[in-house]
């Protein structure tokens, strides 16, 4: 009876949660309302073009065409359940940047961008910031070149006031980005900024399954209110139950120590069913600080390992410690394995997009490997006999700019084979793909 009455509890609360109990209604995508969109900061095109030149961008961004400004803005969204409240009177909220084009590109009608990020382990972190490494990469490479772009920071990020952050969950990040796409434009009518009503959808790594997922989310469900007319998914980890059935146990991705457990604590926060308890998945020491480790409120991911958080070593070595070797072995054989059939409702191999696509990635890449992802999603569409999806490599251009003579390093106990696979997938893939999502956009928007 306790258990009954706890129970009946529970649904109340979230009842309540989700409807609010003044039964008002939660403006999705609506600016907070403490909230008034302002630039934060402007960098000129001869500011971008000093910084991109310094880097070694320039030569694949080009010449900025316009100045950026940089706008902070807040906005409200679903969590992880669909939940649009915290309580009764607090609504979920997110935070991101909006980029708007100016100087020379002053007073056009701006194609909008909706670009979701990497993998992020840095819960403060936030977007609007001109200084962002991210950030600076999307004014390079869209902003400064007419695109008005808007970027979320996730729920669980920066000023979102969601208790966790749902890693890897289609849905909730879907909700997320679409919502954004709502705030530009709230906020940019406030600035007085036009925009052309047409809407591409970018995003890197985690961004690229997210920016997919907001992809089949507008296309089915708000094709009225929202006009995609491209998608550019980059490097992106699509088929994440197969990922973990067919991966190898002994090579396993770089970054496992990373991803592995943010994804299956997310999972566990979001559905409930993952595990009784960590030790079941983690070892000793993390399986009693991992829940409460990621994102994190004070560490990055040099910092996680520097002080022990997470386990450093080869990709296996991590592996080895940080994991139950019994519960990884359940998941790759186990049809029934919990974390796999979550993993499976996330997946987003069977879909039809509509607006013309792009798959960008990198053959070499050891983090979000194309032959379990980007390769079999094409597969997937090519079934459909499917012509508007087209898939790049760059890893020819990865060899020829940072290999060795031309070339991927090929003896793993040399440091350039630790700097060069080391620095794929989070420097070297990023702008190459970024470039092959813009000339794809510049011939449609």
């Amino acid at each position: 009876m306790q258990m009954y009455k706890s129970a009946l509890i529970g649904l109340v609360a979230v009842v309540l949660a989700a409807c609010g109990s003044d039964g008002g209604e939660v403006d999705r995508g609506g600016l907070v309302e403490k909230f008034e969109p302002a630039p934060l900061a402007k960098l000129s095109s001869a500011q971008i073009d000093g910084a991109t030149a310094a880097s070694g961008l320039q030569a694949i961004s080009g010449l900025a065409r316009c100045d950026v400004e940089f706008i902070p803005i807040e906005y409200y969204t679903l969590g992880a359940r669909g939940e649009s409240r915290l309580d009764a009177h607090t609504p979920v909220s997110a935070s991101g940047v909006l980029l708007l084009p100016a100087g020379a590109c002053a007073g056009q009608a701006y194609t909008l961008v909706a670009y979701a990020k990497g993998t992020d382990v840095q819960k403060p972190r936030t977007l609007a910031n001109p200084q962002d490494s991210e950030t600076f990469l999307l004014a390079a490479m869209y902003a400064a070149q007419g695109y008005a772009v808007v970027a979320t920071d996730y729920l669980g990020y920066a000023k979102s006031n969601y208790p966790f952050h749902p890693y890897l969950h289609a849905d909730s990040q879907a909700s997320a980005v679409i919502d954004s796409i709502r705030a530009a434009r709230g906020a940019a009518a406030r600035l007085g900024v036009k925009l052309s009503g047409k809407v591409m959808l970018t995003g890197y790594s985690q961004g690229g399954h997210a920016s997919m997922a907001a992809h089949r989310a507008a296309e089915r469900d708000l094709s009225k209110e929202i006009n995609v007319v491209a998608g550019a998914h980059l490097a992106g980890p699509y088929n994440l139950s197969g990922s973990y059935k067919y991966s190898d146990p002994n090579n396993p991705i770089a970054g496992v120590q990373f991803f592995v457990p943010f994804m299956i604590t997310a999972y566990q926060k979001t559905y409930g069913n993952v595990y009784a308890d960590p030790t079941q998945v983690f070892n000793a020491p993390y399986a009693s600080y991992i829940e409460s480790l990621l994102p994190s409120p004070t560490l990055n991911y040099t910092t996680l390992i520097t002080t022990g958080a997470l386990p450093t070593g080869t990709p296996k070595q991590a592996q080895d410690a940080m994991f139950n070797a019994a519960y990884l072995t359940d998941v790759r054989t186990n049809p029934s394995n919990a974390f796999y059939l979550n993993a499976a409702k996330n997946d987003l191999i069977d879909w039809t997009p509509k607006a013309p696509t792009l798959l960008c990635g990198g053959a070499g890449d050891p983090t979000v490997p194309p032959v379990l992802h980007q390769t079999v999603i094409k597969a997937a569409f090519d079934a459909k006999n499917l012509t508007n999806v087209v898939s790049v490599d760059v890893d020819p251009y990865v060899q020829q700019l940072f290999g060795i003579n031309g070339a991927a390093p090929t003896d793993p106990l040399t440091p350039e084979f630790a700097t060069y696979y080391g620095s794929y997938h989070g420097t070297y893939e990023p702008p190459l793909c970024h470039a092959q999502a813009r000339g794809f956009f510049d011939r449609l928007k």
